[in-house]
């Protein structure tokens, strides 16, 4: 709770003295600074002055589920069965996995501020300080089984484009069959995740995770190069990205089982960053095969030439780069 408490009186970046926030927490002066301890644990930074007090350098907007809610359109909002917005979670697709083991499938929307075990593809780790980024997860049933789902990734970054541009981002790339860059730098990522039966009815969980407003605090532990939204367009507000985001996402989402990848491959490929380029697919640990791009099926698999031979890769546990 003193968390919380806390996180609503500094989020304005204001400085707020020892005294106060005592007061707040309803503990001893002394005392305020083991709590404030709690919010650089969260990846916040923190900022003190003698004789002023303590402050969060350019404050943090948090996630409001009545803004975003407000902000809906009529295709997006039908879709949703439930939202929660948390402080803290170990991951947006583990928390929406829970929810379809629970019964709460189709319609499940999950934001949070943090994450403490944060996951990209292939196991790796995805960066999740407190309220510098968006991490999400949604909730889609599929009828068709896992037949359906061929080039749902690739949709999801069209839509995450959409979103980009929508709020003023020019230069986004999309990169096979997972990422969306800017001028090389990741910005987001998509992870699939489904459960149920494989040729009936089953459960995708589409988390994504975008990169809002890093600080210089925690750049240090990406192991990759990486971008954010506000290099691009600067003061973006999260929750009016998130807004963005939902209103093209979401009706992508509901009826993607009706009309395929299809509807968006060449929407996709305008934005393909590797066609033409030469590129290596990696299998597994020890398995690759090199080739130029040459863009994607109506199923949304890689088209290869490889040496001169046209071949066709699907997603899964296959990792991309530029050779």
């Amino acid at each position: 709770m003193s968390v919380e408490l806390l996180l609503g009186q500094m989020a304005d970046g204001e400085f707020h003295s020892g005294e106060a926030l005592g007061e707040l927490l309803g503990v001893s002066r002394t005392a305020v600074w083991k709590h404030l301890q709690k919010l650089e644990g969260l990846g916040l930074q923190l900022e003190s002055v003698k004789g002023k007090g303590y402050r969060i350098p350019g404050g943090v907007e948090l996630l409001d589920a009545d803004v975003i809610t407000q902000g809906l359109r009529p295709a997006a909002s039908a879709f949703i069965k439930q939202m929660d917005v948390l402080q803290t979670v170990d991951s947006t697709n583990s928390r929406a996995m829970q929810k379809v083991v629970e019964g709460s499938g189709h319609g499940y929307l999950c934001l949070a501020e943090y994450q403490t075990a944060g996951r990209g593809r292939r196991g790796r780790q995805w960066v999740s300080p407190f309220g510098q980024s968006l991490y999400l997860s949604v909730v889609v049933e599929f009828k068709e089984g896992a037949a359906a789902l061929e080039g749902l990734s690739l949709a999801v970054g069209v839509a995450l484009v959409r979103a980009l541009e929508e709020v003023g981002a020019t230069e986004i790339g999309l990169k096979w069959p997972n990422d969306v860059l800017w001028r090389g730098k990741k910005l987001a990522g998509v992870l699939l995740e489904m459960t149920g039966d494989p040729s009936g009815v089953c459960q995708v969980v589409v988390g994504l995770g975008v990169n809002m407003s890093l600080s210089e605090g925690v750049v240090q532990s990406i192991d990759q190069p990486w971008v954010d939204v506000a290099t691009i367009v600067p003061g973006v507000s999260r929750n009016q990205f998130a807004v963005s985001l939902f209103n093209h996402l979401l009706p992508v989402l509901s009826g993607f089982s009706v009309v395929g990848f299809s509807q968006y491959k060449d929407e996709w490929e305008s934005h393909h960053v590797h066609a033409g380029a030469s590129v290596e697919l990696a299998f597994g640990v020890n398995e690759s095969v090199a080739g130029v791009a040459l863009g994607v099926t109506e199923t949304g698999a890689l088209r290869l030439d490889v040496s001169g031979e046209e071949r066709v890769y699907s997603g899964g546990e296959v990792s991309l780069r530029s050779v």
